[in-house]
């Protein structure tokens, strides 16, 4: 498959595509949506100076260094990823602040109980097999009072346009299995307060990526993942790409998927 074939499992990327991998996770970074929504889930978490935070699948490491910002000298704030050589990027990227950065798994994370005050996990959940395993893991290491912000994606919100209505929904569709969990956005609050934590808030914003963002990294990958699965034929996705290109070309072209936050509490 081309080189657009790039895994969103951290665990799973090859250290030869991590600065690839890093290229797309800055775009999507850099969007309207995702800023929003991040400026959220730290309003939500409200880290205090002192207080110690953790982020979980940290790819960059760019939030945990506003996390350490908030937290101060005082503080402590640490990222963890189970991909090292992400954790070694985040490293050098954060070289002048005082975020840490641990590989790691969250079925089994490396910290003591009780241990931190607030906890961040971004598009992490719609990948495991154990969401519910992953949140016990993270109430046992949240002191009482401590907060958690989760963010996800609903892979069923997905839009494509323009494009054969056919050839869009088979695309869509391999979105939908191409993670363990495609509706992980709907069930955060749920996986939290089967843990016994309480809710306090929600955020959503809409992921909307312009055509040149997604041109040769997202969208192909797409196309590739729906032809491999036999959700499209060839000839179907390389016409898909040809319409979003036209789209765009006239100032007609729209690719968004929804995310949601939920912030909750340890009692």
């Amino acid at each position: 498959m081309a080189d657009t074939d790039i895994s969103f499992r951290a665990d799973r990327i090859d250290p030869a595509v991590v600065a690839r991998q890093a290229e797309i996770l800055d775009v999507q970074a850099a969007t309207p949506g995702v800023r929003r929504l991040r400026a959220w889930a730290h309003e939500a978490l409200a880290v205090q100076p002192g207080e110690r935070a953790l982020e979980i699948g940290c790819g960059t490491g760019s939030e945990v260094q506003v996390l350490a910002a908030a937290a101060g000298p005082g503080g402590e704030a640490v990222g963890l990823d189970p991909n090292e050589a992400m954790i070694a990027l985040a490293r050098e990227r954060a070289a002048r602040s005082s975020a840490q950065f641990v590989p790691g798994d969250v079925y089994a994370l490396p910290f003591a109980d009780a241990s931190f005050d607030a906890v961040l996990c971004e598009r992490v959940f719609q990948h495991l097999t154990e969401p519910a395993t992953a949140v016990a893991e993270i109430v046992r290491v949240l002191r009482p009072g401590g907060r958690v912000a989760l963010i996800d994606t609903d892979w069923a919100t997905g839009i494509l346009h323009p494009g054969d209505p056919e050839t869009v929904r088979g695309v869509l569709s391999g979105m939908l299995s191409q993670t363990a969990e495609p509706a992980a956005g709907r069930k955060l609050a749920g996986w939290l307060t089967a843990a016994g934590l309480t809710i306090l808030d929600r955020g959503s914003q809409a992921l909307i990526s312009d055509h040149e963002s997604v041109r040769d990294t997202l969208l192909p990958m797409m196309v590739q993942h729906a032809i491999g699965n036999g959700a499209v034929t060839r000839e179907q996705g390389e016409r898909l790409l040809a319409d979003a290109a036209d789209g765009a070309a006239r100032g007609d072209f729209h690719l968004s998927v929804t995310m949601f936050g939920v912030l909750a509490q340890r009692p």
